[in-house]
Formats: C-alpha cells, sequence, structure tokens
C-alpha cells in the first residue's frame, strides 16, 4: 500500500519536526517516523469500516420507517438494496478485517456515528441512490459500482469527515489521498476469494520499504554538516538562511540518496523530489530543486562521488 513517494514524505516531515525540536532526539524521532507510517493502516482500515456504517443507518432507517404509526406502503415494504449490497457482505463477514478492526480498537463510528448518519442522510438525498433502489435484483458488478460510487463522491470528497480525521490524528491528512486511491483499487478488484488479502494489505511492499524509511531519516540527520557543504556554492542568489526549511530538506534527503543509496537510479530521485516539492512546497520550489540537483549530479559524475550499481545507473 506504501509507496516510495509516501515514505520520502514520512521522512521529510520527521526529519522537520527533528529540526525544529528545542531538544531533538533521534531515537525519539524514528520511532514516530515508523508510527505515523503505521497509522496509515488505521485510516485505511476505518474509512472502509465507514462503509459498513453507513449500511448500518440504511438498516436503522428502514427499521424506523416500518415502524411508523401511518407508515405508507412503500415504507412498510422498503428497499434492502442497499442494505442487502453483496460487495459490503463480503466486507461484513471477512474475519481476518473483523479481528484487526477489533485489536486496534477502532470502534471510531461507533462512538460518533452521527459522522455515519451525515454521510447516510446526504446519500439519500442523491437521484442515483433513489435510482438504486429500485433494482430489485442486482449483479455483483451492480452492487460493486454503486459502492465505488458511493466512497468516490460521498465518503471521500466530505469535508466534515476530512475535519474529523484531522482532530483525530494530524498525520492522517497527508495519509488521506494515497489512502483514498488504495480503498479505490482495493474496491475495484475485491472478490470472496481475494478479500483477506485486499482488506488487510501489507503497509509495506517488503521489508526493504521499512530500512529505506528509517535509512534515509538517519542518513539526512547523521550527515547534516556534510550534506550542508555539497549545497553551499550551487545557490549563488540565496543564502542557506534564505531557503525555505521544506525545500532545503529535500535538497539534503535528493543528495543522501545519490550518496547512500546506490540501487536508486539518479533520475528516479530527482523526478521524486520534484514531486515532492510540488505538493508540500512554494510554487517555484520544483524549479529551484530540480537546478540544484542537476547541478551536484553532475558534480558528482566528475568527481566519481557517485557509486550507483545495477538500476541505479539508469
Amino acid at each position: 500500500m506504501l509507496t516510495r513517494r509516501h515514505i520520502r514524505v514520512k521522512v521529510l516531515q520527521s526529519v522537520y519536526a527533528y529540526n525544529q525540536r528545542p531538544d531533538p532526539n533521534i531515537d525519539i524521532q524514528e520511532k514516530f517516523l515508523l508510527h505515523s507510517i503505521d497509522q496509515m493502516q488505521d485510516l485505511y482500515l476505518l474509512l472502509i469500516q465507514l462503509l459498513l456504517a453507513m449500511q448500518d443507518q440504511a438498516e436503522s432507517f428502514l427499521s424506523r420507517s416500518q415502524k411508523k404509526h401511518l407508515a405508507t406502503a412503500i415504507e412498510k415494504n422498503p428497499s434492502r438494496t442497499f442494505v442487502d449490497n453483496k460487495l459490503l457482505k463480503i466486507i461484513a463477514d471477512n474475519t481476518t478485517f473483523s479481528d484487526v478492526i477489533e485489536k486496534k480498537k477502532l470502534n471510531y463510528w461507533q462512538l460518533d456515528n452521527e459522522y455515519a448518519v451525515l454521510l447516510f442522510n446526504e446519500l439519500r438525498q442523491l437521484d442515483w441512490y433513489e435510482t438504486y433502489l429500485t433494482l430489485n435484483e442486482t449483479t455483483f458488478k451492480e452492487d460493486k459500482d454503486f459502492v465505488l460510487r458511493v466512497y468516490k463522491e460521498v465518503i471521500a470528497p466530505n469535508e466534515k469527515i476530512y475535519e474529523y480525521l484531522e482532530d483525530k490524528r494530524l498525520t492522517w491528512i497527508d495519509d488521506f489521498p494515497i489512502v483514498n486511491t488504495a480503498i479505490v483499487k482495493m474496491l475495484s478488484k475485491l472478490s470472496e476469494n481475494n478479500a483477506s488479502a485486499l482488506l488487510v494489505p501489507n503497509l509495506y511492499k517488503n521489508s526493504e520499504d521499512r530500512e529505506y524509511a528509517l535509512q534515509l531519516f538517519r542518513k539526512v540527520i547523521l550527515n547534516d554538516t556534510k550534506l550542508n557543504v555539497q549545497i553551499e556554492g550551487k545557490t549563488p542568489n540565496w543564502d542557506q538562511e534564505r531557503i525555505a526549511d521544506l525545500d532545503l530538506i529535500i535538497l539534503k534527503m535528493g543528495i543522501a540518496e545519490f550518496l547512500y543509496f546506490p540501487s536508486i537510479p539518479v533520475r528516479a530521485t530527482i523526478n521524486e523530489y520534484l514531486e515532492v516539492s510540488k505538493e508540500y512546497s512554494t510554487p517555484k520550489s520544483s524549479i529551484f530543486v530540480n537546478g540544484i540537483l542537476d547541478k551536484i549530479v553532475k558534480e558528482f559524475e566528475e568527481n566519481g562521488k557517485l557509486n550507483k550499481i545495477g538500476r541505479g545507473l539508469q
């Protein structure tokens, strides 16, 4: 689920936080780095669970409607299309998913069920929801397409949910886009046969990614003086004091990858940090970062400092 770019963003945030502390401690900050990465899975699970919480609200709504003193014929025999959605049943019945929810104590939507109520009420106002309810017999594909639409058009863009998550854990705000993308991909592929693997995916692709996060963080922190020297003189119009803090960290991370990560291609490093700078720094940062990193690469090549191997040569 976790991409190398998001690992870079997490390291960027951790280096920035480390630099801002009056008494920085590398071990404490490293633990926070890993903790903030682990929390991504919590967010992923919570947002999937929110679909089930909305379905629960739909069932409660049906029950209340049927109990009305002057219930209409439709209210006495309401559509159960959403309540019986086949894709959501796979999620609800999966013990791997429910066990990890219980183990992590992710009972947010039980404690704060007003958010599920809010989303369900929003869903009820939509024409395509009413159209879906008119279907007496749905195919698995129809149910899947409906759930995907609910997630993409009701849950993901909802400002109240965004604010709620921000209040719960600040690190989730940067995780939100990548987790949304991962959930949409998962829902598109979900079936009974692959439910356990897709609903509770591994956070890292492999052990190398976790080690990469730790090593990148430590290389930047422990080689700060050396990395500063590499930047000096490459910014004739900018003193280091005038370079934005995030830009300076991004440059140091890029140089650290040039020097200490021989298997990562130079162009991959530059392209990744250009994208990170576009999203997390100033509007002109990507041009600045690109120019400096290109200049440093040429100097390293001339001085034989680049030690790239395998695909790192590309």
